[in-house]
């Protein structure tokens, strides 16, 4: 199934990446004239072999680095060429924690809101609601070296949704976990995206990942475009979640 939209979130229109000089001696192509929506409120999965394109089309719409075809725009703008537009607007969840290891735990989530010049009773009191939220509470002033795995990637979620940014791009942000961990926060994840209205980009090489996560996944082949493209109701999720599972095995087994 192909899924578009009339004012998608997140749009790349026959988008093309090649590294290196094209048609020349050694040039790659990461991602093949590409045609993907993502829509306002969806989280999106998208999944794929290593080597596939993922984490290309995931720097594309993150405006770090620029199409060599093709167009990719982000809430209507650029995000390579208009990148002052995305202040506070998009946030990034990386597979490794990326806290500040000389900054506490709150002073870590405050970081964004610096950037944005909020104030300083402003920042600590929208830091300190949601480590509480994220089961943190106790844990304020903790330095990363003094939290296990899963307490430094919740502070690390909490620092994306402090900002009340729109768009969240997640590039395997649990893979570094325990499966137990993980799982847990996968649920908080999702729960705390849809509660707050975002749209979320989350890559992925687990199957079972993408089913959790996704309301829609999409499965990439080399060079990245869509080998399957599927929404994922919560009957298809309960019926049909075998059938899906089969044939996304069958694209990335091949």
């Amino acid at each position: 199934m192909t899924n578009s939209t009339e004012n998608p979130a997140i749009s790349l229109e026959q988008v093309s990446k090649v590294f290196g000089k094209a048609n020349g001696t050694g040039a790659f192509t990461a991602v093949d004239t590409l045609n993907l929506q993502v829509a306002q409120g969806q989280m999106l999965a998208l999944l794929g072999k290593t080597g596939c394109g993922k984490s290309t089309i995931f720097n594309m719409i993150a405006g770090l680095t620029e199409p060599t075809e093709g167009r990719v725009t982000v809430d209507g703008h650029d995000p390579f060429r208009d990148f002052d537009a995305f202040r506070g607007k998009m946030a990034i969840v990386f597979q490794g924690d990326r806290l500040l290891p000389w900054r506490t735990a709150i002073e870590n989530v405050q970081l964004g809101l610096e950037i944005l010049g909020k104030s300083s009773d402003e920042r600590r009191s929208i830091a300190e609601r949601w480590l509480e939220t994220l089961g943190l509470r106790g844990h304020e002033n903790d330095y990363p070296h003094a939290l296990s795995g899963g307490m430094r990637q919740r502070v690390s979620i909490a620092r994306a949704f402090a900002t009340n940014a729109n768009i969240l791009l997640c590039d395997e942000p649990f893979s570094a976990l325990d499966e137990m961990t993980a799982r847990k926060l996968r649920a908080e994840f999702v729960k705390l995206v849809k509660e707050n209205g975002k749209t979320a980009v989350f890559i992925t090489h687990s199957i079972n990942e993408a089913l959790e996560i996704g309301d829609r996944i999409v499965v990439l082949k080399r060079p990245a475009n869509i080998a399957i493209d599927v929404l994922l109701t919560p009957e298809a999720k309960t019926d049909k979640q075998d059938i899906i599972r089969g044939q996304i095995q069958g694209v990335l087994a091949a």
